[in-house]
């Protein structure tokens, strides 16, 4: 047996068990850029999207929600004199930019994609419908939400959580460049101590800064468990999904 066949024989095996059959992978737009200062780095789209094409392999129904902090940052633009809903809107036009880079790579790699915008651009999306979104998801296509909630004022990581509590979605996968939640800036304090477990009330207490608070408190209400990992690991996707423990676990 190659390597090949060893891998195929594993994922057989994991479609078995699979710890969540219904996922929500949320994704920052910054992960695309590599090490780039901006924009998207194509090595690295094609990395991140090979490893979720495999991942939806395995059996379980997956939806993606990307931001767009890669291309443009509302609350950004807002300090440089853009008003704050104007730039929430272009924010929400950089998440369909992304969405659509995702599209484009994931059935380069043989996967089946729809693309639902919350603002109605009908000529490169379908528009969000929460049933037709489900649909897609039991016919095994790997759903990608793109611009938001469709409102100012709200980020991505609320319209991940917004958009997985609509499709009953039993987990948040919250992709980072960092191994879970820490107590402090791992960068800056070499003694920041790393959580393996998390209350979502400790989360919103220590005012951790993964998340915002209004995407744990809808988590919250909805009894939706979120998991923080780090992205640039190959494997984690999977590891995550087949229930491995991984990251940090808010709950």
């Amino acid at each position: 047996m190659d390597a090949r066949d060893e891998m195929r024989a594993a994922d057989r095996t994991a479609s078995h068990t699979l710890r969540y059959r219904r996922v929500l992978l949320k994704l920052s737009g910054e992960v695309l850029m590599g090490e780039a200062p901006y924009g998207i780095d194509h090595s690295v789209l094609q990395s991140i999207t090979r490893e979720i094409h495999a991942v939806s392999q395995l059996g379980l129904e997956l939806a993606l929600v990307i931001g767009g902090g890669n291309v443009f940052r509302g609350m950004r633009a807002a300090t440089e004199g853009i008003d704050r809903a104007t730039g929430d809107y272009m924010g929400m036009l950089a998440t369909v930019i992304n969405a659509l880079a995702l599209q484009d790579a994931l059935e380069r790699h043989g996967a089946t994609t729809r693309v639902m915008s919350a603002i109605e651009i009908r000529q490169i999306a379908e528009p969000y419908i929460r049933r037709r979104a489900m649909r897609h998801l039991e016919k095994g296509r790997i759903v990608i939400f793109a611009a938001g909630t469709g409102n100012p004022f709200f980020s991505t990581d609320t319209a991940a959580s917004l958009r997985a509590a609509e499709i009953g979605a039993e987990v948040i996968l919250k992709a980072t460049k960092v191994d879970g939640v820490y107590d402090a800036d791992p960068k800056l304090h070499a003694g920041a101590k790393r959580f393996s477990e998390l209350s979502y009330s400790d989360f919103l207490r220590q005012g951790l800064k993964v998340m915002d608070a209004t995407a744990v408190t809808l988590c919250m209400e909805n009894t939706l468990p979120i998991m923080v990992f780090n992205m640039t690991v190959v494997g984690n996707i999977r590891r995550a999904v087949i229930g491995e423990p991984i990251g940090t676990l808010v709950h």
